[in-house]
């Protein structure tokens, strides 16, 4: 998984960015509210961490911006405001959670998984073109047919179509699929999609899991 830290304090974003890499996740920074919103909106992130009170735009604004934009990743706001109002003013600017400093990371970390977990499984199906994936039974349909695929796979294709229009690298697969330490080479990322590929296009003339040499997949819209 991929997430944005936006978060002026250059020590603090760099002790948030080595805490999350430690357990395996790609993790980007920005320092202030219009640098995170670029980021926001040309990088599929799952999760956002950012201070409340940022330059040029602070936490709030930047929340509603993205909200407003149709961006669903989760979101934790940081703040060192602990007033009832102003996290009432975070969470209905749109933010997913709120967490006074300091805190501990691990605290932060558990926050950040369960506003993630949320926001991955907030639609029940997924449709594209004549696929089905009906999340809550597991179970994959094109044209009607029920496709068997193996778990990883399964993994990936729900990943990837929740990114229509992305680059998904192969490390950015890998991250999401596999615990750190147990993912296989890219090579086997590779061959978990062609096998997935293979069954998905057995019996239909859609071909819509794009290759990008060299880089990853794109799933298109």
């Amino acid at each position: 998984m991929r997430f944005l830290i936006v978060e002026d304090e250059r020590e603090l974003a760099a002790t948030l960015q080595l805490g999350f890499r430690q357990h395996g996740y790609e993790v980007d920074v920005a320092y202030d509210g219009e640098a995170g919103f670029a980021a926001a909106m040309g990088t599929p992130y799952e999760a956002l961490v950012l201070d409340r009170g940022l330059p040029k735009v602070d936490g709030i604004d930047l929340t509603r911006q993205l909200r407003r934009l149709g961006k669903t990743m989760g979101i934790v706001m940081l703040t060192a405001r602990d007033g009832v109002d102003d996290r009432v003013a975070g969470l209905e600017a749109g933010a997913d959670d709120y967490l006074v400093k300091p805190f501990e990371f691990k605290e932060l970390l558990a926050r950040v998984r369960a506003v993630t977990r949320r926001h991955l499984a907030a639609d029940n199906v997924i449709t594209l073109h004549d696929l089905e994936v009906d999340l809550d039974a597991g179970i994959v349909r094109q044209a009607g047919h029920i496709v068997a695929l193996s778990r990883k796979e399964y993994v990936l294709l729900v990943y990837m179509l929740r990114f229509p229009g992305h680059l998904l690298s192969y490390e950015r697969l890998r991250s999401h699929a596999w615990e750190a330490g147990n993912a296989p080479s890219i090579e086997g990322v590779r061959a978990h999609v062609k096998n997935m590929r293979r069954k998905l296009e057995a019996d239909s003339g859609v071909r819509f899991i794009r290759t990008v040499h060299g880089l990853g997949y794109r799933i298109e819209p």
